[in-house]
């Protein structure tokens, strides 16, 4: 970013996606609204919105902010994803995202909800509601199968609802034997059809069944009374019972069901056993209390009673747990798959139930125990009560993630929404997840997070506040929060110990181009010894549009970066200078001023082959104006998610001498993100236009995230290690 209106593009973006989410949804959808071109697309994981803004004031009227919410979040929880006004449509980019259904709707100004009318996969429960399916190994289950190879779906009424019913491929009305029976029931607020439109059963049904997993029987999704499950399901069998050919003896019948789904599969098999020879519960919250468990029936009446739960996102996770210790003490038998560690309470997680449970049923099974990679539940998600402990307060699972946990304080007590906005979206792009009032504070857990650097903030009624529980900030970004999450994966952005890393310093000088005194941050190396012979190699690391040299060291873990390399001998000794590079001419402010002052304090390096130069997004667009203007000047030269020319008019390659560049360049190596990175097409043209030029570049390839601070640390990790390596010899 190198100029006003691409740095304010860029916030555009952050707030919307910040200020997009607040205040309960209330309403009635407004009428679709008919659209020529798709308002969703997706291409290798990335989901692409563009919806006209036109359309969307048809369907909405006239909003201020517009969301996606769909189950993108960690753990496939349902988050919002901004979207930003481009031009003359809302837009943005997520991903890549996890193979698997995904469920989307728009809302703007948090109480206008609209589904997507150009994508017919609608949800007949919730009708604003759309699905969409990313293919991948890990969800092949939910495709479909070839044509003519899989069961037969109908839609059945009976007294009090209507069922979706699968009969196997090759079902017969006149075998002899008639056909086990499997009734699922779906949660609160849902429907008859929700298991095929959110739970893909259909597709796993027939894939099982392809691929000879499970017994041929009939599968019956009805719908469920929320209050009294027992006279539905009574009048259900009996529909079932005249329309297939099915058995009514109960050791060739099951019964299972999701959420609220799941206790009424519960209550029966604890109730009244016997009637279900399987009994399979998907993150069902059972009850605490109720009648004495006859634990001589239920083991007398029922073959396989298998419990299911999400993570500690799941409100199913802890009720599992006391019925879990529950059923040891009564001596019921029982199987539990373990925890689910990447789904909370959601299709996802139910959808891997399904299945787990089916091939088990009317049949021998193989294993019994819990599915691979699944967790141990050997005790209850306790966070410190409200009120009690500073946050973000991190649990670590067996497996190595972490889950953050995080409250606000007692003054947003009369708040009406209040969401948690922060970088755990893949590749560290930013949702909304919602939090829950706890007496007269908001609370709310997000995971599993991998070990990395994670800001946040939250959104109370849709402005931004800090957590002021946490005692980390940010000079720039004063709302924000931050922690790490330790790990491998973050070893280099970690602090070293005490006495083991490099020093930072404040340099202050007088700038001629802003007309004030400005200050840098500095890095030296540990031993650094302003009396050797030889001075130092020097960096000159640079920020971004909207930020100041606070950046690098407070969000970008510079200092932790170059710390940990230096300890790891991975780097050439060298002093970092990060300056401030919010001026019209950053060229001049870096020769006049920046480069004088860093001389004139630090024992540094003047001959142009010991020189480096970086940046990112407006810094790297700034490296690449003075590698223009002063070829030669830098021998290392490193842009992070930049162009060459000028905001707003595209890659303009006029004034670049390539012979210069060569010969006076070592190195010049160039970042970018994914596709989420705005910059990404800008980055690509700038190389074709090297190219053409004939300038000589590296390209350290497409850097996983979008255009922000997990991507430049990324950049940053690799780029120090190879600066002054050819004159170090």
């Amino acid at each position: 970013m190198t100029s006003t209106s691409r740095r304010l593009r860029f916030v555009a973006v952050l707030v919307t996606a910040v200020l997009s989410s607040a205040t309960a949804l209330t309403g009635t959808p407004p009428a679709a609204v008919a659209a020529a071109a798709p308002w969703l697309t997706v291409s290798e994981g990335f989901a692409s919105f563009r919806i006209p803004a036109a359309d969307l004031e048809n369907a909405m009227g006239t909003v201020s902010s517009v969301v996606v919410e769909g189950n993108f979040g960690p753990s496939a929880n349902v988050a919002d994803l901004g979207l930003g006004r481009s031009g003359d449509a809302w837009t943005s980019v997520i991903g890549p995202l996890p193979a698997g259904l995904y469920h989307y709707r728009l809302r703007g100004d948090d109480t206008k909800i609209v589904g997507d009318p150009t994508n017919p996969a609608t949800v007949t429960s919730d009708p604003t509601w759309r699905t969409i399916l990313i293919p991948g190994d890990s969800a092949r289950l939910l495709a479909d199968v070839p044509a003519g190879r899989g069961g037969t779906v109908e839609t059945i009424a009976y007294p009090g609802g209507a069922a979706n019913v699968w009969t196997p491929p090759g079902y017969d009305t006149r075998r002899a034997r008639p056909y086990p029976v499997l009734y699922l029931r779906h949660g609160a607020g849902g429907g008859h059809a929700d298991w095929t439109e959110l739970g893909r059963a259909r597709q796993i049904l027939d894939n099982l069944s392809v691929q000879r997993r499970m017994e041929p029987m009939v599968v019956v999704m009805g719908d469920s009374d929320a209050t009294d499950a027992e006279p539905g399901l009574t009048h259900l069998m009996r529909a079932v019972h005249d329309r297939y050919r099915v058995a009514r003896d109960p050791a060739h019948r099951a019964l299972a069901g999701a959420s609220s789904g799941g206790v009424q599969a519960l209550q029966l098999a604890l109730t009244r056993p016997g009637r279900f020879a399987y009994v399979g519960s998907f993150a069902g919250a059972y009850p605490d209390g109720g009648p004495k468990i006859d634990a001589r029936a239920v083991n007398a009446g029922t073959r396989l009673l298998r419990l299911y739960t999400g993570n500690v996102t799941d409100p199913a996770y802890n009720p599992t747990y006391r019925l879990l210790r529950k059923l040891d003490r009564a001596g019921v038998r029982h199987q539990f798959d373990g925890v689910n560690p990447d789904a909370g309470h959601n299709w996802t997680a139910w959808q891997e139930n399904l299945a787990d449970f089916v091939p088990r049923l009317f049949r021998a099974a193989p294993r019994h125990g819990p599915s691979a990679g699944h967790l141990p539940l050997r005790h209850a998600f306790s966070p410190p009560a409200p009120g009690t402990t500073p946050t973000p307060w991190l649990t670590r699972l067996a497996n190595g993630d972490t889950f953050v946990t995080v409250e606000t304080g007692a003054e947003f007590t009369d708040a009406r929404r209040v969401t948690l906005w922060g970088n755990w979206a893949p590749g560290g792009s930013w949702v909304n997840v919602p939090l829950t009032r706890v007496g007269d504070r908001w609370r709310g857990t997000v995971g599993p997070l991998k070990p990395w650097f994670y800001y946040y903030k939250f959104i109370v009624d849709r402005v931004s506040k800090k957590d002021t529980a946490n005692p980390t900030s940010i000079t720039t970004e004063p709302t924000w929060s931050t922690f790490l999450v330790p790990g491998q994966r973050s070893r280099l952005l970690a602090d070293v110990p005490p006495g083991q890393g490099g020093t930072v310093e404040t340099l202050t000088y007088q700038s001629t181009v802003a007309g004030q005194q400005r200050s840098a941050y500095v890095w030296t190396p540990p031993g650094y010894d302003p009396r050797r012979a030889e001075p130092y190699p020097v960096l000159y690391l640079q920020h971004g549009g909207g930020q100041n040299y606070t950046d690098w060291l407070e969000m970008g873990r510079a200092r932790q970066i170059l710390d940990n390399h230096f300890r790891d001998g991975n780097l050439v000794p060298m002093v970092v200078v990060m300056g401030n590079g919010n001026v019209p001419d950053f060229a001049r402010e870096l020769r006049e001023n920046i480069v004088p002052a860093a001389r004139a304090e630090f024992h540094i390096a003047d001959d142009p082959a010991r020189k480096a130069l970086a940046g990112l997004s407006m810094g790297g667009f700034q490296t690449y104006d003075v590698l223009k203007k002063h070829p030669g000047e830098f021998a290392y030269i490193g842009t992070f998610s930049a162009a060459i020319g000028t905001p707003g008019s595209g890659v303009d390659p006029t004034g670049y001498d390539a012979t210069a560049i060569n010969n006076g360049t070592t190195m010049l190596r160039v970042y970018v993100g994914n596709v989420t990175d705005f910059v990404y097409p800008f980055t690509m043209a700038t190389m074709a236009a090297f190219d053409r030029l004939g300038i000589r570049y590296e390209f350290a390839g497409v850097t996983e995230g979008p255009h922000g601070w997990d991507a430049w640390q990324k950049n940053l990790i690799d780029f120090a290690p190879r600066l002054f390596r050819s004159e170090a010899g």
